[in-house]
């Protein structure tokens, strides 16, 4: 039962921490502005999440928004671009939390030139 404990509390600590940028992905800008198309060509919409139902409760707000931001990064990388623009957000709650379970962001991925 002690071995059940711990385990459990390492996976509850680990939850807490924001998801991680990939190495690659830690120069990718996020705008909140439309890159200018005659330098930039879209690539695909992308989506950056963390937190659910059971860890979001456990993991501080910060690290839900630094989270979804860097699986933004981390997708956008994926694509071969160089810039995201966010076009939307959200943080959600699950029923009975005690606050903010989710956030969730949604951009574009770019592949600028000059960036």
């Amino acid at each position: 039962m002690k071995k059940i404990s711990v385990i459990f509390l390492l996976m509850l600590i680990s939850a807490c921490a924001a998801n991680h940028v990939a190495p690659q992905a830690q120069s990718i800008e996020i705008v909140n502005e439309l890159p200018d198309k005659t330098k930039c060509a879209f690539l695909g919409e992308v989506v950056g999440s963390q937190g659910n139902w059971f860890t979001g409760d456990y993991t501080p707000n910060a690290n839900l928004i630094i989270g979804a931001r860097n699986e933004l990064r981390n997708e956008t990388y994926k694509l071969g671009g160089n810039v995201v623009y966010i076009q939307d957000s959200k943080n959600t709650n699950a029923w009975g939390s005690l606050g903010t379970t989710n956030s969730t962001a949604i951009g574009k991925a770019y592949k600028c030139n000059n960036q």
